[in-house]
């Protein structure tokens, strides 16, 4: 079966790629689009005058095609992923669970504890120490020039 979805994936990744430079190769309405702006005119020069016809139906059944491969590469990884239901995913954990034994965190420590910084308790504001300054009366004053 995944031999399967991989042929699948290969085929889808192509069909990808033909599509796209499909998409690319089509001649722009009114001279404008990104069918211009990307190499449209090689269409022509491959194809012929008449390339419109060719290129829309190939378009066509490459889109048909690419949804068809979704379709059917969604169906094949259902089947291989998801061969059990529900409830025989929950046995298995259940299984799991009872073999193993149950994890148990270490006991959480608390922080220890610091006391908090205290100011001074005086109200006196002169009885704190002040910094010393050199010859000047405030510590922000520039020195005099000489």
């Amino acid at each position: 079966m995944s031999f399967l979805a991989g042929v699948l994936i290969f085929f889808l990744v192509v069909t990808c790629a033909a599509l796209i430079l499909l998409v690319l190769m089509q001649l722009p309405k009114k001279d404008a689009g990104a069918g211009l702006a990307f190499g449209g005119g090689a269409a022509d020069a491959l194809f012929g005058a008449g390339s419109g016809n060719f290129l829309t139906q190939a378009t066509k059944y490459a889109v048909v095609a690419f949804c068809l491969l979704c379709l059917i590469l969604g169906y094949v990884e259902v089947k291989i992923h998801g061969a059990g239901n529900a409830s025989d995913f929950t046995k298995a954990v259940q299984e799991k669970q009872q073999m193993q034994p149950p994890i148990v965190p270490p006991p959480l420590t608390a922080p220890a504890v610091t006391p908090p910084v205290t100011a001074p308790t005086t109200n006196n504001l002169l009885s704190l120490p002040m910094p010393v300054t050199s010859g000047t009366n405030s510590p922000a004053a520039p020195a005099p020039a000489k």
